[in-house]
């Protein structure tokens, strides 16, 4: 299979400044060689050299036992939307639930605010659900006996807090969502986007530092979750939450992803974001998930551009590194002269029209 990705390669420097496989800040959640295996004799798996080489497959045939997530490490930051894809039985559904232990990972650490949370007891797990992490999931979960406003509410109620209150937080959310006008609206009267806003809001109000969405828009249809994308974009730029998203969706990941993981058969196969996935595919794999991606749309300045030679007109405009290839199209083929990419007052390296038209052409 053919390696050429369209893109004219990046220097081993500035690729080394584009991969960020790890946050730079303390991360709000952290994974280290997390796994979930099923079966009577799961416990021995993640100990076992042999065992915990094996493929899928294998481990199947040689144990019974299924492996959903192997030996997964990663972080994610604070205020980052962190987008974990892979096709139907890879285990990003698992992982998630893992991370709340709605599944009991088997072996490795799930760090929360720097709290292993393995190590908690009931309490402390149930606190942690109720106030520090929601969930949404793509079956909606709404209460069908209750209007949307007590919907909303439903999750202050569990904690204990006063009526006028989480009505008072409710109403607030139900207009952060777009709900406004609704709120006695009973769950079967209105649409699927409708309700997944209520899920949003309900997963809003207790005010939670993380938000964990298990692909709940796949349910819905192509216009109405396109605008449940653009609703979340909107709601992570007002309230900032970091937030981990669940979806087998690559156009999805791409549009909503700071950094995104993908799995393969329950292991990471590539993490990074989509600029990162689509110039520098890890493997086969990953080449063929991005192959019909435009890459005009996801690759940046930075993976474009090349070193300033002599002879260099440098009194072109300035574009900073992170700006998408389809944004600088006009610009650079209506300039007289390479546009120089600069970050911090640094000349990182110039882009003219073979740069440009070399990525466009592939697109």
């Amino acid at each position: 299979m053919s390696t050429d990705t369209g893109v004219a390669p990046a220097t081993e420097g500035d690729r080394a400044m584009a991969v960020h496989a790890t946050p730079a800040v303390e991360p709000v959640i952290s994974v280290r060689n997390l796994w979930k295996v099923f079966g009577e004799k799961a416990d021995g798996v993640p100990g076992s050299t042999e065992l915990s080489s094996l493929s899928r497959k294998e481990l199947k045939e040689a144990t019974g036992c299924v492996a959903a997530v192997c030996d997964l490490s990663f972080d994610v930051a604070p205020g980052e939307v962190f987008v974990v894809m892979g096709l139907s039985g890879s285990g990003k559904s698992t992982l998630v639930r893992c991370l709340t232990r709605l599944i009991e990972p088997t072996a490795g650490e799930v760090v929360f605010q720097g709290e292993d949370i393995l190590n908690c007891n009931e309490k402390a797990l149930r606190d942690l659900r109720r106030q520090r992490i929601s969930m949404v999931f793509q079956h909606f979960g709404l209460l069908p006996h209750r209007r949307v406003v007590d919907n909303v509410a439903y999750g202050l109620e569990i904690r204990g807090t006063a009526k006028a209150e989480r009505l008072r937080r409710a109403a607030e959310v139900i207009d952060l969502v777009g709900l406004t006008g609704y709120e006695h609206s009973f769950p079967d009267q209105l649409s699927g986007g409708m309700q997944q806003r209520v899920g949003l809001a309900r997963a809003l109000a207790g005010d939670p530092d993380v938000l964990l969405f298990d692909e709940p828009f796949s349910a819905l249809d192509p216009l109405i979750r396109r605008d449940m994308q653009n609703e979340v974009i909107r709601l992570h730029h007002e309230v900032g939450k970091t937030m981990v998203f669940i979806t087998h969706d690559l156009s999805e990941a791409l549009k909503l992803g700071d950094r995104i993981l993908i799995m393969r058969d329950g292991r990471l196969v590539q993490i990074g974001t989509g600029a990162e996935l689509v110039g520098a595919p890890a493997d086969d794999y990953v080449r063929d998930f991005v192959r019909e991606v435009p890459r005009s749309h996801v690759l940046t300045l930075r993976w474009i551009m090349r070193p300033v030679a002599d002879g260099d007109d440098l009194e072109g405009p300035e574009f900073g590194p992170d700006v998408i290839v389809r944004d600088a199209v006009r610009a650079v083929l209506e300039a007289e002269r390479p546009i120089k990419v600069v970050a911090d007052g640094r000349l990182l390296g110039v882009v003219g029209n073979a740069e440009i038209l070399a990525v466009v052409a592939g697109s």
